[in-house]
């Protein structure tokens, strides 16, 4: 019994390592720019987590001080935050699943549309008070004015592997035929008519094309690959967590066996 306790005690120590990475990672996510913002994913990752890190502690400490309430704790929480992890892998998989960058001619940036993304994450950026905020996040940062510190002539800015913020955030659709003087600064042709946010594009350093359709496309871009690198993250862990709640289970079986083995026999020799 003991040395399936020990058992039980070391595997659940495995455990609480294996829910760093799980914060470490939703730590990593909020302090992006774009989910800092937007404030989706980071949080639901960190908190589960906590809760990986407090459950596998129970059943390290009903293992090793043997109180079979903490390991019955154990067993049942591990196995319903391996079902919600799953499904944080699971879900957020498909909401990444669409969406990527459009090249355009002579550009080395690509272009970013909102439409093929995912009508969930559309749908986190489309509401106008979520959006404002979100907008007032982003206009707070260096992201467009570190622009005009790197690139002075059109070509060095149209060779440029610009970040998908910053191609929808910073600069005029290609589209739209605007002339370039500075990254962030731009002249307006005849016929701008082409796209609405041809239209919403301003000069002015505070309002750029934050209010574009491409801006947000190109915060969804960014938060599909911050959260798919995530995601790579959780479903290493999630394998983890499964092998090694299995072995918790058969250790906490074979617990019980001894258990009432030792029983057993303590009974057949009172009896004699």
């Amino acid at each position: 019994m003991a040395l399936s306790n020990n058992v039980i005690g070391c595997i659940n120590f495995v455990a609480m390592l294996l829910s760093i990475p799980v914060i470490g990672a939703g730590i990593w996510l909020a302090m992006e720019t774009d989910n800092s913002c937007v404030k989706i994913l980071q949080w639901p990752v960190i908190i589960l987590g906590v809760l990986i890190l407090v459950v596998a502690l129970a059943g390290f400490i009903g293992g090793f001080w043997r109180i079979p309430a903490l390991l019955i704790f154990y067993l049942i929480a591990m196995l319903i935050l391996i079902i919600l992890l799953a499904c944080l892998v699971v879900f957020i998989y498909m909401v990444t699943i669409r969406g990527s960058g459009h090249m355009e001619p002579s550009r080395t940036y690509l272009e970013y549309h909102l439409e093929d993304y995912s009508g969930w994450l559309r749908r986190r950026v489309q509401s106008p008070y979520k959006w404002d905020r979100i907008r007032s996040c982003l206009s707070s940062t260096t992201m467009c004015a570190q622009l005009n510190q790197s690139y002075k002539m059109a070509q060095d800015f149209f060779n440029a592997p610009l970040s998908p913020m910053q191609s929808g955030c910073c600069k005029p659709p290609t589209q739209c035929g605007y002339t370039f003087v500075n990254p962030t600064y731009w002249i307006s042709p005849i016929n701008n008519a082409a796209d609405m946010d041809c239209l919403n594009w301003n000069n002015d350093q505070t309002q750029l094309c934050y209010s574009c359709d491409s801006c947000k496309a190109g915060l969804l871009a960014n938060l599909k690959k911050e959260w798919r690198r995530a995601d790579i993250i959780l479903l290493i862990t999630l394998v983890g967590l499964i092998w090694v709640y299995l072995i918790g289970c058969c250790a906490f079986r074979n617990a019980k066996t001894e258990d009432i083995f030792r029983k057993y026999k303590q009974g057949y020799a009172d009896t004699n």
